[in-house]
């Protein structure tokens, strides 16, 4: 979409306690947002997905990012079976080694939130997994190349 185009947008009313919104200019202030309606747009969109994760079954597109200690026996080939055995739901992955025997890998994701979580689930509680964790949005990858051998129209 162009971005001459404005979106129409209704306008709504909102009492802040005077603590409230002191934080709420500050956090306007510190992270450069346009203004008080732009800040709450951004932290309604991510409850909405959180509660959309939540809720189960919308097709949403995420990272799983963890941190692990690459000296644990297997984890790696455990990790790489996990991704594997999932790749309906697993678009790509990128590992990087860190200091002290540390990888950090961010994993791309799509698919049902409730089958997404579970693959995160099961990936972070694994032996040697020192943390991790999963973030959603409610987007979706374009397919990667036309379905059904079927030529792409232009």
């Amino acid at each position: 979409m162009s971005q001459n185009k404005k979106l129409p947008v209704n306008r709504i009313s909102i009492s802040l306690p005077d603590e409230l919104q002191s934080e709420l200019d500050a956090m306007v202030a510190s992270r450069g947002f346009e203004s008080r309606s732009q800040a709450i747009n951004d932290m309604l969109r991510q409850h909405l997905v959180e509660h959309k994760r939540q809720t189960g079954d919308q097709v949403m597109v995420g990272t799983i990012t963890i941190l692990y200690d690459n000296r644990t026996r297997g984890l790696q080939k455990t990790l790489a079976d996990l991704q594997y055995r999932n790749l309906d739901e697993v678009i790509s992955s990128l590992h990087v080694h860190l200091m002290n025997n540390q990888t950090m890998e961010v994993i791309l994701v799509q698919g049902p939130a409730e089958k997404v979580q579970a693959i995160a689930d099961e990936i972070i509680t694994q032996r040697g997994v020192i943390t991790g964790r999963m973030q959603l949005m409610a987007a979706l990858i374009p397919p990667v190349h036309p379905l059904g051998g079927k030529k792409e129209e232009t």
